[in-house]
């Protein structure tokens, strides 16, 4: 039971502050889920976040399988409602306030100041899984030339082709799938 209480906590917290979205909060999901609770390692957490990213929906249901890897279906459930109920509900709160604010010189220097925090925010999310998909943590940082090399390729094929990520992505496991077997 003290796990569940544990797993709401946690995600209810991380539900409020997801400015910006679910990717604005994985670097301090990881640090709950890895260090601070250690439910996971830091190779499950970037796994899971990878499926997350595949499957249909929205990619943060993925806190549905650390729920699920922590305390079975009720976890998978109550971690579902702690991370969307919350945030779902203040923004509901909010935007009925939001509206009536429309036009106003607060409202628009309130957006424009979100959006930097927000790409920030997201950006230390992409930054926190990359370093854990690029860099094995042993006795020492020692960089992977392959992951590293395929993080790099597909960064640039992105930046200069509209390409789905999860073709990529698939593309990208499955070279690292056998450079890693050969290496």
């Amino acid at each position: 039971m003290n796990k569940l209480v544990n797993l709401v906590n946690v995600f209810a917290l991380l539900s409020l502050l997801a400015v910006g979205g679910g990717t604005a909060v994985l670097p301090q999901m990881k640090h709950d889920v890895v260090v601070t609770h250690q439910w996971l390692g830091a190779d499950q957490f970037t796994d899971i976040y990878s499926l997350g990213q595949l499957s249909p929906g929205p990619n943060m249901n993925m806190v549905a399988v650390i729920g699920y890897h922590v305390s079975g279906i009720p976890g998978a459930i109550l971690v579902l409602l702690a991370f969307y109920l919350p945030s779902c509900t203040l923004v509901f709160a909010v935007g009925k306030f939001w509206d009536h604010f429309e036009g106003s010189p607060w409202r628009d220097a309130v957006q424009r100041g979100m959006a930097p925090i927000t790409i920030g925010l997201m950006a230390s999310g992409v930054y926190a899984i990359g370093r854990t998909a690029t860099i094995n943590l042993d006795h020492s940082i020692r960089f992977n030339a392959i992951t590293v090399a395929i993080t790099l390729i597909v960064t640039a094929i992105l930046l200069m082709r509209h390409i789905n990520p999860a073709l990529l992505i698939l593309a990208g496991g499955a070279v690292g799938w056998f450079a890693l077997r050969m290496a």
